[in-house]
C-alpha cells in the first residue's frame, strides 16, 4: 500500500471505511476513487466559435449556413474526444464550453454604393443566432458569449486592396461588393483563459480539449500543464506553427477531413 499526494495505489482494489489518521490526507475534502490505483476525472472540451465556423465551413461548405448542422456537427466532434484511438475507457464529459459572439445587428450604409444594410437581417447574424439556440438546447453544453467591438468600420476586402497596391485598378472600379464591414470580437479569448484557468486551480478535471489555431491560448494551456492537465489541441485539420507544439501535450482531430481543392 503506498499513499501518494491524494491518491491510494492499491495492487488489488480495497474498501476502505475508517482510513487510519497516519496517512495524513493532503485535502482531506477531496473525492478518492478506489478503483485498482486509478484516479479518474472527467474532461472539459472548450471551442473557440469564430474558429470553429471557419473551419466547419472548409469541411461542410454545403451547409455554411446551416445553423443547426453545425451545432449537431460541433456537439458530435467534441464527444468524439472522449473516447481514445484504442479499446481503452470512454472518458466522462465534464462540459463543452463555446465561446463567441452575438451577431452584428446594426444598420450600416454600404460607402460604394449608398445602399442602407440592417446586418441583423443578413445570412450570418441569422446562422449565428441560429447556432446559439441549437447548442444551448443541447445537455452539458455551456455558451459562452463575449461582445463585438463598437467601432465596426467598412473597409476594403483583402484581395482588392492587392489589386489596388499593384496599380491593377483604381478606387473608381471598387463596387459595392468589394467592402466589407471589420468586426472585432472583444472577451472572447479572455473567457477562453479564465475558464482554463478555473478548470484547472478547482481541480474539476484531468484533461482539457481545445479547438482552436492560434497562439492566445498558450499562456492559459502554461498554467494548465504546470498543474498536471493533459492539453490537447485539436486544430480540425489546420496546420499549426511549429513553436505551439511545446506548449501542449497532444495533437488529435475528429472532425473529417476537408476535401482538397482539386477533388472540388
Amino acid at each position: 500500500m503506498l499513499w501518494k499526494k491524494d491518491t491510494l495505489f492499491l495492487s488489488t482494489p480495497l474498501a476502505v471505511s475508517n482510513p487510519p489518521l497516519s496517512w495524513d490526507l493532503p485535502n482531506p475534502g477531496a473525492f478518492l476513487f478506489l478503483t485498482g490505483g486509478e484516479r479518474t476525472m472527467p474532461t472539459a472540451i472548450l471551442v473557440d466559435g469564430g474558429y470553429f465556423i471557419k473551419r466547419f465551413r472548409k469541411i461542410e461548405p454545403g451547409n455554411a449556413y446551416n445553423g443547426a448542422r453545425a451545432a449537431d456537427c460541433l456537439h458530435r466532434w467534441a464527444v468524439s474526444h472522449l473516447s481514445g484511438k484504442g479499446k481503452g475507457r470512454r472518458r466522462d464529459l465534464y462540459r463543452i464550453f463555446f465561446y463567441d459572439c452575438p451577431p452584428l445587428s446594426k444598420k450600416m450604409h454600404n460607402p460604394i454604393s449608398g445602399q442602407s444594410i440592417d446586418f441583423s437581417k443578413t445570412q450570418e447574424a441569422i446562422f449565428r443566432k441560429k447556432l446559439h439556440q441549437e447548442l444551448l438546447g443541447k445537455r452539458k453544453v455551456a455558451v459562452r458569449l463575449g461582445h463585438l467591438s463598437d467601432d465596426a468600420q467598412w473597409t476594403i476586402k483583402a484581395h482588392k486592396i492587392k489589386d489596388l497596391l499593384k496599380s491593377r485598378i483604381a478606387l473608381e472600379d471598387l463596387c459595392a461588393d468589394d467592402v466589407r464591414v471589420d468586426v472585432r470580437q472583444k472577451g472572447v479569448d479572455m473567457r477562453i483563459g479564465v475558464d482554463v484557468t478555473s478548470l484547472t486551480l478547482k481541480g474539476q478535471v484531468d484533461q482539457i480539449v481545445l479547438m482552436a489555431g492560434d497562439a492566445d491560448f498558450v499562456p492559459a494551456a502554461k498554467i494548465a500543464r504546470r498543474e498536471g492537465i493533459d492539453f490537447v489541441l485539436d486544430p480540425m485539420w489546420q496546420s499549426i506553427p511549429a513553436g505551439l507544439h511545446e506548449h501542449i501535450d497532444g495533437l488529435r482531430t475528429t472532425c473529417p477531413k476537408p476535401e482538397s481543392r482539386a477533388s472540388q
